[in-house]
């Protein structure tokens, strides 16, 4: 490492790169990431000189972290086109409107303020999953920098580029009243425009830029930032409530009697609704997922099938380009739109739509659809401190005592574990259809908890215990950020 360049090792994640700003990370190790992500881009491109479109979140240290990257990046051989003050689907759009060889998009997301961090991706439509992210770790600690002369272009009005591009596409005819609520965060330059440009009548909510986050984190599974759209929707009458996360590529939805719809019950309505027209298609949903779709009606009258993957939007993104998959869908809000209905990527905002487009093709209200769906009792996605030293280890250990359970059919709520999917973390599940995940969480130093039974909150609440005796006797999990 260049001896000056502060760079903590734990901050290359599993699917993008986080750091608190300056304690793990300070501006020369910065620039040695773009170095490191320079060399590696050049490296999987076999190109002296690839173009890099670059752009970046409105925290108010973004700016100068993305120009510490480009200076990286440039002194690799890099040209970098720089887009400006964007969403992540916006970078990600960009590399298909400008035909660029990788994109990097500066952004934390909707982790707190303090922190930053960096989206990346090669391949068009595909963001770094474990295997890229570890090359990029290996080649920026190890300083196996090439070198090379690149520069830095600025493109002005890239914006409203992207926000043509999905206006265009997704006009629609009735008249669907929407709170639109961007926590200050990015997403408020855009949402409330473009959904006003498909047809929509949008109520703003703290759509304003304000990188104090004054009133909560522009998170979509922030029960806080959930309520208030609640309370919005009920005060407005909306048809519809959408809450959109620091970076825009995830979309929480609120029905129009104010109740929090998760998102993978939104993408299940999307499936069933996109399957009349799609039939035979494939769907990828993450293990935090309801377990509805696994038996749906009306997905297997139309011979769609549903595959359970790893949590992520790098692997979810994968696995829908692998399969050639119509879409995918995580729990957190990410959705994942393949050809025809968008690039493959997560974009909040064309999610958003898509619900929209749901609304347009039913006189029915989201909540009498909804209620269409079998009930099930859904904890939130539950995070309990672990160190990242700690926590993969910790899941390793809740394998091998959740497969204990099952060769000795301890029953928990009276049933006993019938199947157990290890394809990210542990996630078991019972006869009646409910259901437990652990999992390490891929961008903060925690697990990730979540339950859910179809049969009464009850099990559900039990499930919770079960796991929760589990992870107490580790010594290991410290408080959580929500339970219930």
């Amino acid at each position: 490492m260049n001896n000056s360049a502060k760079i903590d090792p734990y901050g290359f994640r599993e699917y993008d790169a986080r750091w608190l700003y300056e304690k793990d990370i300070d501006d020369n190790g910065i620039d040695s990431l773009g170095k490191g992500l320079g060399s590696q881009i050049i490296k999987n491109t076999n190109k002296n000189n690839p173009r890099v479109i670059v752009g970046h979140d409105y925290r108010s240290y973004s700016e100068h972290i993305k120009k510490k990257l480009i200076k990286g990046l440039i002194s690799t051989g890099c040209l970098v086109e720089d887009i400006g003050l964007s969403l992540s689907p916006m970078v990600y759009f960009a590399q298909f409107n400008l035909n660029s060889d990788a994109i990097a998009m500066v952004t934390a997301s909707h982790n707190e303020n303090g922190w930053t961090g960096v989206k990346m991706g090669i391949k068009k439509g595909l963001t770094h999953a474990p295997e890229e992210m570890k090359e990029l770790k290996e080649i920026t600690l190890n300083q196996n920098f090439i070198k090379g002369e690149g520069n830095v272009k600025i493109i002005d009005g890239f914006k409203e580029i992207y926000k043509n591009d999905i206006i265009n596409k997704n006009r629609i005819n009735k008249k669907i009243k929407a709170v639109v609520a961007c926590g200050n965060g990015t997403a408020g330059i855009f949402a409330p425009e473009i959904l006003k440009g498909i047809g929509c009548e949008v109520i703003e909510l703290d759509c304003e830029l304000d990188w104090t986050f004054p009133k909560y984190n522009p998170n979509p599974e922030d029960l806080e930032m959930l309520h208030a759209i609640s309370k919005a929707v009920k005060e407005n009458n909306a048809d519809i409530g959408f809450g959109f996360d620091g970076d825009g590529d995830r979309v929480g939805v609120i029905d129009n009697m104010g109740n929090e719809i998760f998102s993978d019950k939104i993408g299940l309505l999307i499936a069933r609704s996109l399957s009349k027209d799609h039939k035979n298609s494939k769907f990828i949903v993450d293990v935090k997922s309801t377990g509805l779709y696994a038996q749906d009606p009306i997905l297997k009258e139309n011979n769609c099938k549903t595959t359970y993957w790893k949590t992520g939007h790098s692997h979810i993104k994968r696995k829908v380009n692998l399969d050639n998959a119509l879409a995918g869908f995580e729990k957190s809000g990410h959705f994942f739109f393949n050809d025809p209905l968008g690039y493959g990527y997560d974009d909040g905002i064309n999610s958003a739509i898509q619900v929209c487009r749901l609304l347009d093709k039913t006189d029915k209200q989201i909540s009498d659809i909804l209620g269409e769906l079998p009930i099930t009792y859904q904890s939130p996605t539950m995070g309990p401190f672990c160190k990242d030293s700690e926590k993969y280890q910790v899941v390793e250990d809740m394998i091998k005592e959740i497969n204990k359970n099952k060769e000795n059919k301890i029953e928990i709520d009276g049933q006993e574990i019938e199947n157990i999917l290890t394809v990210n973390g542990v996630r078991f599940s019972f006869k009646d259809g409910s259901w437990g995940l652990i999992r390490a969480s891929s961008n903060k130093p925690s697990l990730v908890v979540v339950t859910e039974s179809p049969t009464s909150d009850e099990r559900k609440k039990k499930i919770f215990d079960f796991i929760d005796g589990l992870l107490q006797q580790t010594g290991k999990v410290g408080d959580y950020d929500q339970k219930i």
